[in-house]
């Protein structure tokens, strides 16, 4: 057997024994959010930015999803090494935010594996001052290894409403090499994929009992799909920061 399929499996069952309850509860945060008029922000820097790219104008997705792509911190940056500087900067999150229209009634979901950089947690403090809930997305293993860089000395984990734990190891990397020094194959962005993929469905099942039709967008490549999808679009017009 493959040793990364073999690593990422064992994630997957991890997140399986030990995230349904959290994953439940994030649904409900979400539904929430839907139900009342509000919407759903993402966020994550350098390689988490993956994970905001992969909830918003999604086949199969929630419509109300806002990404907040920061400027300096997704991996088309040249050169990519800025993008590690920059998620240490205080105050960047901030300035981002400062054109957001985030408050009360919203929820943002920030993704950080280490949940130890400055712009990931000033990010859930300030979302957190303006009323919106928050979740974060995070490694508490990675977490608890490491010392928070954020003026607040605080981490990730210890700033959000709700946690959902990525399951993974302290660095990332899953995968021992014999003669290798440095483990290799990282499981979260993976793990990410999954966790948030779940609370989508979750969510969709919570606002059906509720008697809300689920936003869902179809995938453009299906007969029908462009209709269907242009009539949640003009339902959202002015809301979704990426139109």
């Amino acid at each position: 057997m493959l040793a990364y399929f073999e690593a990422v499996r064992k994630v997957l069952e991890k997140l399986e024994s030990t995230q349904e309850e959290s994953v439940k509860r994030a649904a409900q945060m979400l539904a929430d959010a839907i139900a009342s008029g509000g919407m759903v922000y993402v966020f994550g820097a350098s390689h988490a930015s993956i994970a905001a790219q992969e909830l918003f104008y999604r086949a199969g997705g929630l419509v109300p999803i806002n990404p907040i792509l920061a400027p300096g911190l997704t991996t088309d940056v040249r050169p990519i090494t800025r993008t590690t500087h920059i998620e240490r900067m205080p105050g960047y999150a901030e300035v981002l935010l400062r054109d957001v229209p985030i408050g009360p009634g919203d929820v943002l979901v920030v993704v950080s594996v280490s949940g130890r950089n400055t712009v990931p947690i000033e990010m859930a403090e300030e979302a957190g001052k303006r009323g919106a809930k928050v979740i974060a997305v995070t490694s508490l293993a990675y977490s608890k290894a490491v010392s928070s860089r954020a003026p607040s000395g605080k981490l990730l984990y210890q700033v959000a409403d709700l946690v959902l734990d990525l399951c993974g190891d302290p660095g990332d990397a899953a995968v021992e090499i014999p003669g290798l020094k440095q483990r290799v194959g990282p499981t979260s962005t993976v793990a990410a994929a999954v966790l948030l993929n779940a609370v989508v469905v979750e969510t969709a099942r919570e606002l059906l009992t509720r008697g809300i039709e689920p936003p869902i967008f179809l995938s453009a490549n299906l007969d029908g799909a462009d209709a269907h999808n242009a009539s949640l679009l003009a339902r959202y017009s002015g809301r979704l920061t990426y139109m």
